[in-house]
């Protein structure tokens, strides 16, 4: 009898097309049973979000049918990547939860089998040396309605093709002088099929294989290759692949080697930001941001820094699905999903953005009380907080002439300080400048809140910190990076006119409970009343406490806009 669990999954896998080839494929037994995926990422940036999804629908697809996941680095373009690459995708899909195992491989790792291919082509005469230049090879692919023209290289002998591809390895050709190239059909309706290149001359330094090579597989040649050589079954790719896949197919069919299917669904778009490597690049290079870390990035490590968590990135996956059509998804979607999960597990905390002081005027001494830690979660139990004679409220949470509907802190009238009394504003202090700097309250010591002691009531409750014990810290509130939807979209505009100039609010003199300056980077807590919110790994110190806002308490962009 199958659990509750199975029959969910099962009827997961029925939503998903992916899902359902994978079936037929199991039910066929046409890859013996086996099941082994892949994320072959390009070491020339950090990963985005989504790449976040590829990794969760490859390793979701390995884990739900017991089979392998690959972390395999597509590094064949020296001249873009860097081990700092590397390293920064290994952590990020450790992060996310996906478990290659031992299986951290690299494309470069067989250049050697990919070159005797190379070879086994040019043999068979399907494949030949160009010297053509890249703008005349641009030239001769003809359009849309009418066919290539062959280049005068393409009836070279396959002798002469052989020594001159040796010599291309050895270094005897400076750079873009020479390509090798596919011979396959200039007439062909699929661009990609009219003879593509398949090495190009690149005399530069490689992270992993120093200067062992200056001849370079395009991705083209090379995907298909290190699939091969890995066993992988199901090729999942993005649909701006779907076009190279009789590509794909035609390499492999003409070495005679294992064939894996690729499968292509559709990128995550995801609104408010950009996702391409080279727009993202840019901002970092140009110092719009502060780092590919920076928590306004889409990147993984832009979301960890900010305060995400895995399972939400995980669980955000999930929800918008596989499909094979491009869309954009809303962002405030991947906002509820984080704001969903740190829900259910972040600490409570009460901290003062921007404070104003409060003198309680019949009260004295310091009182212990009792905050609830996690409602969600009466297993986090409570903490205790002093109540003292001086205290902070935020300045928003009083008015002098407020509107209708203001239920908080206004002159003569109550509100609630969170777990503790009700107080009434009794004398407003100013400065020379008019400005509100103090206000004098008196405490209603039937109103401890907990005891039933007094039924009085009233519609606004705020928090609050002790100004004898509260802790200093920054705060950097973060918002969206651009001010529309689709900044990548307006031909007529660069997507850097669209960058939002409030994206980033540092606060530096905000007040926070005791208990928060033993927090260590990455820990999340909720803001009761402003948000969600972590410790910054790169500029918290033992000096200095900085917290980074995740996510606000619910999506006011939208009302904003």
């Amino acid at each position: 009898m199958e659990d509750s669990g199975t029959s969910e999954k099962q009827e997961q896998r029925s939503k998903n097309f992916i899902y359902e080839i994978i079936d037929d494929d199991l039910k066929t037994k046409k890859w013996n049973g086996d099941v082994h995926t892949r994320f072959p990422p390009e070491p020339n940036g950090y990963l985005h979000i989504g790449h976040a999804k590829s990794i969760c629908l490859n390793y979701g697809i390995a884990r739900d049918y017991n089979g392998k996941f690959n972390l395999r680095f597509d590094d064949t373009n020296p001249e873009k990547e860097d081990q700092e690459y590397v390293d920064s995708i290994i952590e990020d899909v450790k992060w996310l939860g996906a478990d290659f195992e031992d299986r951290i491989l690299f494309a470069s790792d067989y250049f050697e089998q990919m070159y005797e291919w190379a070879v086994a082509l040019i043999k068979k005469n399907k494949a030949y040396v160009d010297d053509s230049s890249a703008d005349e090879i641009r030239s001769s692919r003809g359009t849309l309605t009418e066919p290539g023209k062959d280049s005068p290289y393409r009836s070279r002998s396959v002798e002469e093709n052989l020594d001159l591809f040796e010599r291309m390895r050895n270094g005897e050709f400076p750079n873009g002088s020479k390509t090798l190239r596919a011979k396959i059909d200039m007439g062909s309706p699929n661009f990609n099929m009219r003879d593509p290149i398949m090495y190009r001359i690149v005399h530069e330094e490689h992270h992993r294989q120093g200067n062992k090579w200056c001849i370079y597989p395009t991705y083209d040649w090379a995907h298909g290759l290190e699939d091969s050589l890995e066993g992988i079954t199901h090729s999942i790719c993005t649909l701006e692949f779907e076009n190279h896949r009789p590509l794909y197919d035609w390499f492999l069919d003409e070495l005679g080697i294992h064939h894996p299917q690729q499968i292509e669904f559709a990128r995550l778009n995801l609104s408010y930001t950009v996702m391409s490597k080279r727009k993202l690049l840019q901002l970092v290079k140009e110092k719009y941001v502060d780092g590919w870390d920076d928590p306004r990035m889409p990147t993984v490590s832009g979301f960890r820094r900010r305060g995400y968590t895995p399972e939400s990135i995980r669980n955000f996956a999930e929800m918008i699905g596989v499909a094979k059509r491009d869309a954009t998804t809303d962002i405030a979607l991947l906002e509820f999903a984080i704001r969903d999960d740190l829900n259910k597990h972040a600490q409570r905390a009460m901290a003062v953005l921007k404070p104003l002081k409060i003198v309680l005027t019949n009260f004295s001494g310091a009182e212990e009380l009792e905050a609830v830690n996690n409602p969600e979660d009466p297993s986090m139990g409570t903490r205790k907080i002093i109540f003292t004679n001086e205290l902070y409220i935020e300045k928003n949470d009083f008015m002098e002439n407020p509107p209708k509907g203001f239920h908080r802190l206004v002159p003569g009238g109550e509100v609630r300080l969170r777990y503790a009394y009700i107080i009434r504003c009794e004398e407003v202090i100013k400065n020379s400048d008019g400005e509100v700097i103090e206000l004098r309250c008196s405490v209603d010591h039937d109103t401890k809140s907990g005891t039933g002691t007094s039924k009085k009531k009233v519609k606004g409750t705020i928090h609050w910190v002790s100004a004898e014990n509260a802790v200093k810290a920054e705060v950097r509130l973060y918002d969206r990076l651009f001010t529309v939807d689709s900044p990548d979209s307006d031909k007529e505009k660069n997507f850097l006119d669209y960058l939002n100039p409030e994206s980033l609010e540092i606060i530096e003199d905000a007040l926070v409970e005791p208990f928060l300056k033993n927090a260590k980077p990455a820990d999340r807590f909720q803001f009761e009343r402003n948000g969600y919110f972590c410790v910054d790994k790169k500029y918290t110190t033992d000096e200095k406490l900085v917290f980074n806002r995740t996510v606000t308490l619910k999506d006011s962009w939208g009302k904003m806009n």
